[in-house]
C-alpha cells in the first residue's frame, strides 16, 4: 500500500516549523520594547506560590547538593534532550502513528509554545536564580539572564556554550510557565497515544526533566505545573477534534486504509474521516471500513475533500 502526499505537504511542514518558530522571533523582538512599555517583573509571586502550594522552596532544596553525577544528570534532559526531543518524537508519530498525526504535533507543538511566550511576555517572573543573586529585590529589564547550574556544565567540559548563551538571553524573566516542562509534557502525551504501554517511560522522562529544571535553578515547581498543565489543554484540545486514533490492528501509518478523529467511541461516538482529517457525520461502526462510500454513507479515502487545520491530503491506492 502506497501514501502519495499532496504537493502542499512541504508547505505545511513549512507552516508547521513557522508557528514554532515565532516563540523565539517575537522574544528576540520584545528585546528592544522600551522598558517603561513593558509590564513589571514580577519578583515575589512565584515565591511566594511555592510557599504557599509545598511549603518551602522545592528548587533550593534539591540544588542544596551539588555533585558533578548530578550536574550531568541534570543537563542531559534540559540542555540536550529537550532540543532534539520534539524532531525525534516527530519521526516515531510519523512511522508508527496514523496518517496527519504529525502534522497535527507539530502544529500543537509551536502554538503551545506560541502561548506560552505571550504569557511570559505579559506576565514577567523572575526564576530561582534571581532570587538567590539579588533576593527579592526589584528586577528591571537591564539585568542580565544567568545559565545557573548551566555554568557548571561549561566549568566541566572547559566549554563557553550555556553561560554567554543565557547571559544574552532576550527572555530573562520568562520562569512561568516552563516551557521546557510544556514541551516535555505534550511529547510525552502524544507519544503515549501513539505507544501507550511505554506510558509509564514517558512520565518518568517528564519528571526527570522537572527535577532537572529545579535542580539547575531555572525553574520553581509552580512553574513546572503550569507549564505542563499549558501542554495538557492543548493536547486534549487537538486530540478532540483532529489527532487521529490509533487503530489495534495497525503498526506502521502505511497500514491504515483510513483514519478516525476525535475522542474514543466509547464516550461520545465516532465518524469516519477522511486523510485531510473531514469529518463524515452519521457513519456508524458496522460500515467502518466498508468498500463502498454509497452504502455507508461514508466517503472514501480517496476522495477530494477540503483540508481541516492545515492538514496534508492523502491518497491511498
Amino acid at each position: 500500500m502506497e501514501v502519495n502526499t499532496n504537493p502542499r505537504a512541504s508547505q505545511i511542514q513549512a507552516e508547521a516549523a513557522f508557528q514554532t518558530s515565532q516563540q523565539t522571533v517575537t522574544s528576540v523582538r520584545f528585546r528592544f520594547v522600551p522598558g517603561e512599555w513593558r509590564p513589571p517583573i514580577w519578583v515575589r509571586v512565584l515565591p511566594a506560590l511555592e510557599n504557599i502550594f509545598y511549603g518551602a522552596n522545592l528548587s533550593n532544596i534539591l540544588a542544596a547538593h551539588k555533585v558533578v553525577a548530578l550536574d550531568i544528570l541534570a543537563w542531559l534532559p534540559y540542555g540536550i534532550f529537550h532540543f532534539g526531543g520534539p524532531a525525534v518524537c516527530a519521526i516515531f508519530i510519523f512511522v508508527f502513528g496514523p496518517p496527519t498525526s504529525t502534522a497535527v504535533f507539530a502544529k500543537a507543538f509551536g502554538y503551545m509554545n506560541l502561548i506560552g511566550v505571550c504569557i511570559q511576555l505579559v506576565f514577567p517572573c523572575s526564576p530561582p536564580w534571581y532570587e538567590n543573586m539579588y533576593g527579592l529585590a526589584p528586577a528591571n529589564y537591564k539585568i542580565p539572564g544567568s545559565p545557573a547550574g548551566l555554568a557548571r556544565i561549561d566549568k566541566l567540559f572547559g566549554v563557553d556554550l550555556y553561560t554567554s548563551t543565557f547571559t544574552a538571553s532576550p527572555m530573562v524573566f520568562g520562569a512561568f510557565p516552563s516551557l521546557h516542562a510544556g514541551n516535555a509534557t505534550i511529547e510525552a502525551l502524544f507519544m503515549s497515544h501513539i505507544f501507550p504501554k511505554f506510558r509509564p517511560l514517558f512520565i518518568i522522562y517528564t519528571l526527570w526533566l522537572w527535577w532537572a529544571t529545579m535542580y539547575l535553578q531555572h525553574h520553581y515547581a509552580v512553574d513546572l505545573v503550569g507549564g505542563s498543565m499549558l501542554a495538557g489543554v492543548v493536547f486534549h484540545f487537538v486530540k478532540s477534534r483532529f489527532l487521529p486514533r490509533r487503530q489495534l490492528d495497525k503498526t506502521f501509518r502505511w497500514d491504515y486504509d483510513y483514519i478516525e478523529v476525535g475522542d474514543s467511541p466509547s464516550e461520545y461516538g465516532y465518524d469516519l474521516a477522511t486523510f485531510d482529517g473531514a469529518f463524515q457525520a452519521d457513519s456508524d461502526e458496522w460500515t467502518v471500513g466498508s468498500s463502498s462510500s454509497f452504502s455507508s454513507g461514508s466517503m472514501s479515502p480517496t476522495e477530494e475533500t477540503p483540508a481541516v487545520w492545515g492538514e496534508e491530503r492523502a491518497h491511498i491506492s
